[in-house]
């Protein structure tokens, strides 16, 4: 590590509400963080970040206190300060700190600085400015730590923390060395995702007399997506360019939170066989609706909350475990109706007259079941894997396979509920559309 140099930011309705009113914090790479009075001995300040040959990190530290018991000794400065580390390292640095010592005299980090370096150079306003240039040969995936190694002490400060790669032009990329392909990525996937809602458009109006409900619906997701991915291309663009996303951050949370409602209802209407099969929800399908689309409100309020804050943030943690959680049950939901409507069309097979249609209908069910728990599998632990496995330079390729699963996902669903006379589905008779499940 190059050493440092000194230089002198109704659900849905709730939703966007709750939303707005949480967008205080600065996303991207360029992060304000306040810690008031907190007595935790390591903080996450920034998430990993992926550093080229000319990786920097930029910290302002302004308006610091440290704040002791009564009567207690002066504070040692130098067990207070920022240092970054590897995840390997820190790995093992978890081990070490079960042991006791003080976190910045370990050998697995390089250290930043401390607050007694800090006195030293401050400005003329109070603020201490801090820059670091990545050796080129310690180019690497980085996390940026504070450690309070002083009994008793709880520290209050404002972090402003800049992470960027410097190109030959000095043209700064806020954008992790992981993250570089993504504008692209998702601008790519948006054109896909655009033709694949243009083409069931016109499937619908060419089909319109087989038309559903349902049909249109599954065109409102498709153009939600589709916006969520233009969204997601806009933002990482300008966090590229100025380590902000800006007004793109609002456009990605709407479209984003009415994608993810739109598409568990979509699943679970076609699930219970809502508009094609029969006009009504039964009670217990209501019940897993009404379950569903609540926890999705808050689970995307979990999102705005973990983009919005650094890790810092007191709770941080416990939001993400939060959406993990939600996430999890809301996925786990959605199986039961296609169970129910799987269990009536086998035992409808077995009864009654119309056992060669309720086949036909029964296999479609059985192959939409092993579709929704692929895709819910592959992109919650397959793409998880991935991001954990893969090294930092290929990041992207988790968000690679989670969109193409995804558009998979959607285009086979279309395949095989598409409106069409011919499909063998949609072939009911009059006193099949209202059988209670």
């Amino acid at each position: 590590m190059a050493s440092c140099s000194s230089s002198s930011s109704g659900f849905v309705g709730a939703f966007l509400v709750l939303a707005l009113s949480l967008l205080v914090g600065v996303n991207g790479h360029v992060s304000h963080t306040h810690l008031s009075k907190d007595d935790r001995t390591v903080i996450l300040v920034a998430r990993p970040f992926g550093f080229g040959p000319n990786g920097v990190i930029e910290v302002e530290v302004s308006d610091d206190k440290i704040f002791l018991p009564e009567n207690a000794p002066a504070a040692n400065k130098a067990k207070i300060g920022f240092f970054i580390t590897t995840a390997e390292a820190e790995a093992q640095l978890e081990d070490d700190l079960s042991e006791g010592g003080c976190v910045l005299d370990n050998q697995n980090i390089d250290r930043l600085f401390t607050f007694q370096e800090m006195d030293a150079q401050r400005g003329m306003d109070g603020k201490f400015e801090y820059v670091n240039r990545i050796s080129p040969d310690k180019g690497g995936e980085y996390s940026l730590f504070f450690a309070n190694c002083q009994p008793g002490a709880v520290i209050s400060a404002s972090v402003r923390v800049a992470l960027y790669n410097e190109g030959p032009n000095g043209v700064r990329d806020y954008l992790s060395v992981g993250e570089a392909l993504l504008p692209t990525l998702y601008m790519v996937m948006f054109v896909l995702m655009a033709v694949a809602a243009t083409l069931w458009g016109l499937v619908i109006f060419k089909e319109r007399a087989s038309s559903l409900k349902i049909h249109i619906m599954m065109f409102l997701l498709v153009v939600f997506k589709t916006l969520s991915l233009l969204s997601q291309a806009g933002r990482y663009h300008m966090i590229r360019t100025t380590g902000d996303p800006h007004d793109w951050r609002i456009a990605f949370y709407v479209f984003t939170a009415f994608r993810s409602l739109t598409l568990f209802t979509v699943v679970i209407m076609i699930a219970t066989g809502w508009s094609f099969l029969k006009p009504f929800l039964a009670e217990k399908e209501k019940n897993v609706l009404m379950l569903v689309l609540p926890l999705q409100v808050i689970a995307n309020i979990a999102t705005v909350v973990l983009d919005e804050n650094t890790p810092a943030a007191k709770g941080w943690f416990t939001w993400r475990d939060v959406f993990h959680l939600l996430d999890i049950i809301c996925c786990c939901a959605v199986l039961f109706p296609i169970v129910w409507t799987i269990k009536h069309l086998r035992e409808a097979a077995a009864t009654d007259g119309k056992a060669a249609r309720n086949v036909v209908k029964l296999t479609l069910f059985r192959q939409f079941y092993v579709m929704v728990v692929s895709y819910i599998y592959f992109t919650r632990i397959v793409v998880y894997l991935l991001r954990s496995t893969m090294p930092f330079e290929y990041i992207w390729v988790s968000d690679a396979a989670r969109e193409l699963a995804t558009l998979t996902f959607f285009v086979l669903t279309g395949i095989k509920f598409r409106p069409s006379e011919e499909n063998p589905y949609f072939a009911l008779a009059d006193d099949e559309r209202a059988f209670p499940l």
